[in-house]
């Protein structure tokens, strides 16, 4: 097993432009587990990263080159191919793609004191920094900047010793937390939502945050455990009567699913529509159907849904 040595960040040159510190490409691989002639090719064959050149030619990253490596991983992981990948980049929202350099070192400083929290398997601190952090952001950084991606993070370090237990722990902790958010909401709301995962597309965390996510004081979102035959949501519809059906997932679908979609819509007497990184992925193969897409951003996501119900 290879010696990790911690590496401390470069400073940055007297006619450097760039603000923030600055890491060496083997520090870049250690960080985000891909190799140094992987990042390479990245930057010259498809430009995802552009990182900064000393005098001699070595390559530097900011963190934002590092959070822009760990997006082109989960976009890859969800089953979209490296040559589209610069496409979605650019269709992201400011708040995902944490462009500001302030916003980038104050959610990593969260992760890094949820990380120690997780390696002491202290939960009563895990459940402080919880409340503090709920204390400060709105709900979609609380999840989406913050705990997800640290989640996200954790889930692709599970071959290393100890890192399948620290994610078994925050997924347990955020999961229960997150039910009980949606136990709270107000039953009489005027808009009514189901919302359900496509079959192996998705964590049940990811679907329990999407469920909070579209929760709002004026619509209720029923969130069915994953699982839930798609075959059988017509009945479900007929009790439940809501406005939409969202479908969530976060991997790519496949042509069979966007086939077995299209057959779903025919059976719902109200909207079908997909939320999630797929649906990001999916609006070219969906175009000319009757489902719609909400993305997978918190804004754009009730944006959308809003307009569908309005509509």
């Amino acid at each position: 097993m290879p010696m990790i040595i911690d590496i401390e960040p470069v400073a940055l040159t007297a006619d450097s432009s760039a603000p923030g510190d600055l890491y060496p490409i083997r520090e870049v691989a250690r960080l985000t587990g891909v190799n140094p002639v992987t990042l390479r090719a990245w930057e010259r064959r498809y430009g995802l990263i552009q990182p900064t050149r000393t005098e001699s030619g070595h390559r530097l990253y900011s963190m934002t080159d590092i959070e822009t490596v760990r997006r082109v991983l989960g976009w890859i992981e969800r089953g979209v191919t490296v040559s589209k990948v610069g496409d979605l980049l650019t269709r992201e929202p400011r708040s995902r793609t944490l462009e500001a350099g302030i916003e980038t070192d104050e959610y990593s400083e969260w992760h890094l004191s949820i990380r120690a929290a997780l390696s002491a398997f202290d939960e009563a601190e895990l459940e402080r920094l919880y409340g503090q952090i709920f204390s400060i952001y709105p709900v979609d950084i609380v999840f989406q900047a913050i705990f997800l991606p640290l989640w996200q993070q954790l889930l692709r370090e599970q071959d290393e010793f100890g890192r399948t237990s620290e994610w078994l722990l925050l997924d347990g902790f955020l999961r229960g937390r997150v039910q009980h958010r949606l136990q709270l909401q107000a039953a009489g709301a005027r808009q009514r939502v189901v919302l359900v995962a496509l079959p192996e597309l998705c964590h049940e965390l990811e679907l329990l945050v999407a469920g909070l996510l579209l929760t709002r004081t004026d619509r209720v979102v029923r969130v069915l455990a994953v699982g839930q035959p798609l075959g059988e949501l017509s009945l479900i519809c007929e009790k439940l009567k809501p406005q939409a059906v969202v479908l969530f997932a976060n991997r790519a679908l496949s042509t069979a699913h966007v086939r077995r979609l299209q057959r779903l819509a025919n059976t719902l007497n109200c909207s079908l529509l997909l939320a999630g990184e797929a649906a990001n992925v999916a609006q070219e193969a969906l175009a000319g159907t009757s489902i719609g897409c909400l993305g997978s951003d918190a804004v754009l996501m009730n944006q959308r849904l809003d307009a569908d119900l309005k509509g």
